[in-house]
C-alpha cells in the first residue's frame, strides 16, 4: 500500500491539492447584496462594523482568528480518517505513533505550545496564512499551468456572437465589479449567516505573480497605475486604457478597441508561453527578458499592472471538452499565466475565464464571473449605449526584443508546455437528469451526495477507496482560505462495499448511504470551523526548530499515504457556467471538479493517462 513513490509524492500532493482547487464546498455561495443586507441584523455578538474600512472590509477586524484545535481532538479525528484506508497492522502502528505524539511531555505538546503562541501574537492575523501562501503556492516550483490554474466556461451569450462585442460586454461588467472592489463598497459574502473574510479581494485586480527564487512574489499596483487592460491576439499584447479624460470607456468604445486589435494584430513571438514554464526556469528567463531591453521592462510592467487580461483566441470551440481545454490552457501562447484574471474570448463568441491561484481562492473569482454573467444576461448596465468619442486613442501594441538565449528559452517553453498538456486527459460528463433540486427533496446534502457518487465510481473502477480531498472554506476567519475535508470514511467505504454486493437489500444500501452522507457533512462542517486535521498537523510540523527530530507521526507511512490525493475534488456552481475545472494532483490520481445546479450535475474529470474518457463514462456516474 505504501510505495516509495507514494511517500515521495505525498508532501507535494498535500500542498498541490489546495493550489489546484478553486476551492469551496456547496455551502459557500456568493451572497448578492440584498441577501447580504438581510444577514446583518442576525450577526452574533463580537462582530463589529468599521465603516471607515468601507462596506467590503467593515467586519474584517472583528472576524475571529483561525483556531488551533486541541491535540486530543486532532488525534481522534486523524485516526478516524485513516482507519478505512489501512490494514489492522498498519492502523495499530499509526495509533502507536499518534499516542506517542500527543502523550504528556511528548513532541506534540511542545509543538502545540509554540503554535498557540504564534496564534496569540497580535501582529499575526492568521497563524497559517504566511506559511501556507509560501509553501503551497509561491515556493511551489512546478508550472502554474496545469497545476495551479483553473477555469470557468461561460454559457453562450446569444445576443453577442461577435467576439469584439462579447469581449466589450464582459470587460464593461468586470470594470463595474472592479469599481466595487477598488472602493471597498462590495457587500461581503456570508457563510451560515456569518461574514466571510474579504481580504483576498485586494489581489484580484491590478496584480500579478512574479517569478523569483526560492519563492515567487506577487505585485500589486494602484488603480491609477493600472488604468488599462491588456488584450492578447495572435500572441501580440495590446494596452487598452479603461478611461479617457477621467471617464470610463463605454461598451461601444471598448468594442471599437477590440475591433482594432482584431484588425491590426499580426502573428508574433509567443512571449506568453514563458509563463508556462517551471518557476525556476521562468525566473532565470524573466531576468534575462527584463534586462535585455528597456522596451521589455516597460512591456512587462504594463502587463503586470493591468487591471486584467482579455485573450482574443483564434479558436472556435463547440463541445464542452473543447471549451474546457481552451479555457484551461489554450495553445499555451496567447496567455500570461501569472495574471490572476484572464478572460478568454473565441472567434465564435464563446467565452470563459482562467485564474491563477496563489493569492486568491476560487470563491472570489467565482463571484466575479457569476455576477459579470448575470449583469450581461439581465442587461443590468448600458451595454447598448452606442456613443463613441472622437478622441478615442488606438490600442498600443507592446513590444518585446529577444536575443538568441531568449529564443532558445521560448522553444524550450513550447516543448515543455506541449509535453505537460499532452500527458493529460480531460472528459466532461454533463448530466441533465436532475440536480440539487431533486437531491434536496431526498433530504440529502447535494455536496455530500455527489461526493458519494464519486466514491462509488472510484470503487467500481478500482475495487477499493483511496484518499480523497475536498476543499472546505475557512473564510469566516481572518485571512481564511481552506481546510481539507477527508471524504473517505468508514461509513463511505461501507456504502461502496454494500453497493458492490448485489445481495445487499435496497433498504440497507439506502441506510448506509445516509450514514455516509452524515459523516461527510460532519467532517466538512468541522473543517470549515477550523477543526480539520491537515492544516493543524502542517502547522505543528512547521513549529519544529532546526536540528530537532521529526516526530514518528510524520515518518509513519500512513501520514504521507493518507494525504496522497488519489481524488482531488471541489465544487463551485453557477447557472451561468457550463464548465469548471483544473488538474489532478498526483500522477496516478484524478482531478474532479463538479457543478451542482438546480436541474443538472456536471463533472470535469482530468487524469494523467488513466483513461478519463472510458473510466468515468463506463462506471455509471451521472
Amino acid at each position: 500500500m505504501f510505495s516509495a513513490a507514494a511517500r515521495a509524492r505525498a508532501p507535494t500532493a498535500l500542498l498541490r491539492s489546495s493550489r489546484t482547487l478553486p476551492q469551496q464546498n456547496s455551502r459557500v455561495l456568493q451572497a448578492m447584496a440584498p441577501a447580504a443586507k438581510r444577514q446583518q441584523s442576525t450577526l452574533p455578538a463580537g462582530y463589529k462594523e468599521d465603516m471607515s474600512k468601507g462596506k467590503m472590509l467593515r467586519f474584517e477586524d472583528s472576524l475571529p482568528r483561525l483556531p488551533v484545535p486541541t491535540l486530543e481532538e486532532t488525534a481522534k479525528r486523524y485516526l478516524k480518517s485513516v482507519h478505512p484506508l489501512l490494514s489492522k497492522d498498519e492502523f495499530d502502528a499509526t495509533t502507536k505513533a499518534v499516542k506517542e505524539f500527543v502523550a504528556p511531555g511528548g513532541p506534540g505538546e511542545t509543538l502545540q505550545k509554540r503554535l498557540i503562541e504564534r496564534r496569540e501574537r497580535p501582529e499575526i492575523r492568521n497563524w497559517i496564512s504566511e506559511w501556507w501562501n509560501d509553501a503551497a503556492y509561491l515556493a511551489y516550483r512546478d508550472p502554474v499551468i496545469p497545476y495551479v490554474s483553473y477555469f470557468y466556461s461561460h454559457r453562450d451569450d446569444r445576443k453577442r456572437r461577435n467576439p469584439a462585442k462579447r469581449a466589450a460586454a464582459i470587460s464593461t461588467a468586470v470594470l463595474e465589479f472592479k469599481k466595487l472592489v477598488d472602493s471597498a463598497s462590495l457587500e461581503p459574502e456570508y457563510m451560515k449567516k456569518l461574514p466571510m473574510a474579504m481580504s483576498s479581494y485586494k489581489w484580484m485586480f491590478n496584480c500579478c505573480r512574479v517569478p523569483q527564487k526560492p519563492a515567487d512574489t506577487s505585485v500589486k499596483f494602484t488603480p491609477e497605475e493600472g488604468a488599462h487592460i491588456i488584450a492578447i491576439r495572435k500572441n501580440q499584447f495590446w494596452k487598452i486604457p479603461t478611461h479617457i479624460d477621467g471617464k470610463q470607456l463605454t461598451t461601444a468604445e471598448l468594442e471599437e478597441q477590440f475591433k482594432r486589435v482584431y484588425e491590426h494584430a499580426v502573428p508574433s513571438t509567443p512571449i506568453g508561453v514563458l509563463t508556462s514554464q517551471n518557476r525556476d526556469i521562468w525566473t532565470d528567463v524573466y531576468g534575462q527578458l527584463k534586462s535585455a531591453s528597456p522596451v521589455n521592462a516597460a512591456s512587462l510592467k504594463a502587463i503586470e499592472s493591468a487591471a486584467f487580461v482579455v485573450c482574443l483566441d483564434d479558436a472556435s470551440p463547440v463541445t464542452l471538452e473543447e471549451r474546457a481545454h481552451q479555457y484551461w490552457h489554450g495553445d499555451g501562447s496567447n496567455r500570461w499565466f501569472d495574471k490572476p484574471l484572464q478572460f478568454i474570448i473565441n472567434d465564435n463568441g464563446t467565452s470563459g475565464f482562467m485564474g491563477e491561484h496563489s493569492m486568491m481562492d476560487g470563491t472570489p473569482t467565482h463571484r466575479l464571473n457569476d455576477e459579470v454573467c448575470k449583469m450581461i444576461a439581465t442587461n443590468a448596465l448600458p451595454f447598448d449605449d452606442p456613443s463613441v468619442r472622437s478622441n478615442l486613442p488606438n490600442p498600443t501594441p507592446l513590444r518585446f526584443e529577444t536575443n538568441p538565449d531568449i529564443n532558445l528559452a521560448l522553444q524550450a517553453a513550447q516543448a515543455h508546455f506541449a509535453h505537460q498538456i499532452g500527458s493529460h486527459e480531460l472528459r466532461v460528463q454533463a448530466y441533465q437528469g436532475y440536480g440539487k433540486g431533486l437531491i434536496k427533496k431526498f433530504k440529502c446534502s447535494p455536496d455530500a451526495y455527489v461526493q458519494m457518487v464519486i466514491q462509488l465510481a472510484y470503487h467500481k473502477f478500482y475495487g477499493k477507496n483511496r484518499p480523497t480531498y475536498e476543499s472546505a472554506a475557512t473564510r469566516r476567519f481572518q485571512e481564511g482560505r481552506t481546510e481539507t475535508c477527508r471524504t473517505v470514511s468508514d461509513e463511505s467505504v461501507a456504502f461502496c462495499n454494500a453497493m458492490a454486493d448485489h445481495d445487499t437489500p435496497p433498504e440497507k444500501a439506502r441506510d448506509l448511504l445516509r450514514a455516509a452522507l452524515d459523516a461527510h457533512v460532519k467532517y466538512i462542517s468541522d473543517a470549515s470551523d477550523g477543526r480539520g486535521v491537515d492544516r493543524h498537523l502542517f502547522g505543528l510540523k512547521k513549529c519544529l526548530k532546526d536540528g530537532e527530530d521529526v516526530p514518528a507521526l510524520y515518518k509513519d507511512p500512513a501520514f504521507s499515504y493518507s494525504s496522497t490525493w488519489f481524488i482531488s475534488s471541489s465544487q463551485l456552481s453557477s447557472e451561468y457556467f457550463n464548465g469548471y475545472g483544473w488538474s489532478q494532483v498526483v500522477d496516478d490520481g484524478w482531478g474532479i471538479a463538479y457543478m451542482i445546479n438546480e436541474n443538472s450535475l456536471q463533472f470535469n474529470v482530468v487524469s494523467k493517462g488513466l483513461g478519463s474518457v472510458s473510466s468515468f463514462s463506463n462506471n455509471g456516474v451521472g
